[in-house]
């Protein structure tokens, strides 16, 4: 644990009492849904011959072609000591080595938000929704596509905070280019950390920025907390084919250290960084998550950690990724069961689109990839929200239209409701034959919850439709956006513990010189 981070401790203390009491007294109350706890099976695309084909596959990648972790001796001598054959940078890992290693990581885990009431479980029936990560541009109607700044990152976080059926506030939710990108992640953690009160995700693009995460969670919640409880995720991307490079390595070791979340995740375009054919692209996705989880349980034993799967395919005219395709599904729920045999929670999915603009194609590639989430038993989706033109851009209309789709997603995992109530044999047995059952007793006790009701899309009459303006989803997405922007309120944080993250932003950015690249 850093100085600064035992010096949190301290100011966290004294920040308590009073101060914290009327701070909680006083918050703005945001309507958020609970993460969702699904009452549908997973549908699965792969019987036991092809999953034992997989897994047998994969296993033979890792002790025949192995894995490079490149420019990190301490994890070339990590392996070694856990009886894998080093070669240079290529590690060859013994079969059932992988496996038994990923063994020790939690099945499920809780992810500790500021405000307890936002806290969320990750894991077995559970699906946390958060949203887009790591766009450099934005879009809205009003100013086109531009370079990300910071005030657009703030924006962002605060539409997640307003956002009824997001359960996390993310990453990297777009790259604000107007702030030197050493320090970035400083302003970026600040503005999770203030500007909304749910889970957030903490820095990989350095070791020491990893570090600076761990520091301000543990100005935040305190450090004894941070050490004994999960409060940040972090996304891992590994640099497929089959290499871990040691930037991402070094974040990862920072954070299962200090028992935080690393998502490990390959980042897959099929055909150029992993075979064109599905199968072929499941042995990797595999091979590379054991190689990766096992890691993580080399650093710490029990680290709590996310075995996560980016799959798209390529365009062979045009090399572009494409997304909400049969391909990517198949991948996506083949992963999905994999996982599952391994016991460890799963990341993948999104509202995927290759599209330029919030229009048809951004709707059809997004639903696609929702529901084959939902439905691929992912435990924490990425991207959930915001997510346009293959993930260069953050677009708010686009936020706003996905964030309101994720309600759709919480009704249809609920299932079938058979209680007495759900099977309305006294609604049947009232309204008979011929009659309605607009007025009748069932109808009038189950009216406001029986349905998911957009709070974005217009399902008016023509003609009160025409009189408003004639508008189409992306000017009704542009209205929402400012109206939640207009509306928005900060969640009141201890002043004494708001003051540690403000000074330790301050000092770090004094610290060093500005650094553009």
């Amino acid at each position: 644990m850093s100085d600064v981070a035992e010096a949190g401790t301290g100011r966290r203390s004294r920040g308590g009492g009073g101060a914290a009491r009327r701070a909680e007294r006083t918050a703005v109350s945001v309507e958020s849904a609970r993460f969702i706890e699904r009452n549908i099976p997973n549908f699965e695309v792969l019987n036991e011959e092809a999953l034992q084909i997989i897994e047998h596959n994969a296993e033979s990648v890792l002790a025949e072609v192995g894995v490079n972790f490149v420019e990190n001796p301490e994890a070339l001598q990590r392996w070694r000591e856990a009886g894998a054959d080093v070669q240079g940078e290529r590690v060859r890992i013994p079969r059932g080595l992988a496996r038994q290693l990923c063994s020790s990581a939690p099945r499920t885990f809780t992810q500790h938000a500021r405000n307890p009431e936002r806290n969320v479980e990750i894991g077995g029936r559970s699906l946390v929704l958060a949203p887009v990560y790591g766009p450099p541009f934005v879009r809205d109607a009003e100013g086109g596509r531009r370079y990300a700044t910071i005030e657009d990152f703030r924006n962002f976080v605060k539409l997640g905070y307003m956002s009824k059926w997001l359960h996390h506030s993310g990453g990297t939710v777009c790259e604000p280019t107007d702030v030197p990108v050493n320090k970035r992640h400083l302003d970026m953690l600040h503005a999770h950390m203030t500007l909304s009160d749910k889970p957030f995700m903490g820095s990989v693009t350095a070791p020491e920025r990893a570090q600076d995460s761990v520091d301000m969670a543990s100005l935040l919640f305190g450090a004894d907390f941070v050490q004994n409880n999960t409060v940040m995720t972090s996304l891992i991307n590994i640099n497929s084919p089959l290499t871990f490079d040691g930037i991402m390595m070094g974040a990862l070791e920072v954070y299962a250290r200090n028992n935080q979340a690393a998502i490990v995740s390959p980042f897959i375009v099929g055909g150029a960084m992993a075979p064109v054919s599905v199968a072929g692209t499941l042995t990797q996705v595999l091979a590379e998550i054991l190689a990766g989880v096992s890691y993580s349980q080399l650093v710490r034993k029990g680290a709590p950690v996310i075995a996560g799967a980016f799959v798209t395919s390529i365009d062979m005219n045009s090399g572009a990724p494409t997304f909400g395709t049969p391909e990517a599904s198949h991948i996506t729920y083949g992963t999905g069961q994999l996982v599952r045999r391994l016991g460890l929670p799963y990341r993948s999915a999104g509202a995927f689109c290759g599209s330029k603009l919030p229009d048809a194609q951004a709707a059809y590639e997004s639903a696609n990839s929702l529901n084959m989430g939902l439905l691929s038993g992912v435990n924490f989706m990425l991207h959930a929200c915001g997510w346009l033109e293959g993930g260069l851009v953050s677009s708010y209309e686009k936020f706003v239209m996905d964030a309101d789709q994720l309600g759709a997603l919480h009704h249809f995992a609920r299932g079938v409701d058979l209680s007495e109530n759900g099977q309305a044999m006294d609604a049947i047995h009232e309204v008979g034959p011929g009659g309605h059952y607009l007025g009748c007793e069932h109808t009038q006790a189950n009216f406001k919850n029986a349905f998911w009701r957009t709070d974005l899309l217009d399902y008016k009459p023509f003609e009160t439709w025409d009189e408003e303006g004639a508008r189409d989803t992306q000017a009704l997405a542009s209205a929402r956006v400012k109206r939640l922007l207009e509306t928005y309120r900060q969640p009141e944080l201890d002043p004494a513990i708001r003051e540690s993250l403000d000074d330790f932003v301050a000092s770090r950015k004094a610290a060093v010189p500005d650094a553009f690249l």
